[in-house]
């Protein structure tokens, strides 16, 4: 048994196509499967705060599918333990960099009632905080890109996770249009002992 956990990107919220589409597809599949998809603030320290607190309350081993920055917090808690396995969607490497562009800009947030945040320079230092340049468990990670993603450069990815299992596919974007298409090999790749450890292109 093992619970898993979906994680969305910034700006978005449990109730994306992808989020959407892993609920129902667990609620047949895996019934008897503990899934949460909480809602993540777009402040970085109350996300990270939230995930911790959310992890330490759930059942042990931890799965976690990020979706972009939600990829980047799939990381942020694997590296240091707190779960076990991760499949990274076009995630987000580095986003302290990406979100400098954002400082004192109204963004808003559709998780549940629109919200307003605003970002600040302690917003991107909690960023590079939470960041993990160096990918040590290497073998816990199944990262895939489409080459496509029109809002992330999918190298950064590719460059970030080498030597992990990846599949790289050509075209589609930053939403990952054939995400349900794979959930099935997702599910059951994370269920596996143990990732492949290639790289393929599709």
């Amino acid at each position: 048994m093992y619970t898993l956990l979906y994680l969305h990107g910034f700006l978005s919220s449990p109730d994306s196509f992808k989020a959407s589409k892993t609920v129902q597809w667990m609620q047949t599949h895996r019934p008897h499967i503990a899934l949460s998809a909480p809602a993540l603030s777009s402040y970085p320290i109350q996300a990270q705060q939230q995930l911790e607190a959310l992890c330490s309350s759930l059942t042990h081993p931890i799965y976690a599918i990020g979706s972009s920055l939600g990829g980047f917090w799939a990381t942020h808690l694997l590296e240091r333990g707190i779960i076990q396995k991760a499949v990274l969607i076009n995630p987000a490497v580095s986003p302290h960099r990406r979100f400098r562009s954002l400082i004192n800009t109204p963004l808003t947030s559709y998780s549940g009632a629109p919200t307003t945040y605003v970002l600040g320079e302690q917003d991107l230092i909690d960023l590079q905080h939470a960041d993990t340049p160096t990918i040590t468990h290497k073998n816990n990670y199944w990262l895939m890109v489409q080459t496509g993603d029109e809002t992330l450069n999918y190298h950064d990815a590719v460059t970030r996770y080498a030597g992990c299992q990846q599949l790289i596919e050509e075209g589609g974007n930053h939403a990952f249009t054939t995400y349900e298409k794979w959930l099935p090999s997702i599910i059951t790749a994370l269920e596996a002992d143990s990732f492949e450890h290639t790289t393929n292109t599709a």
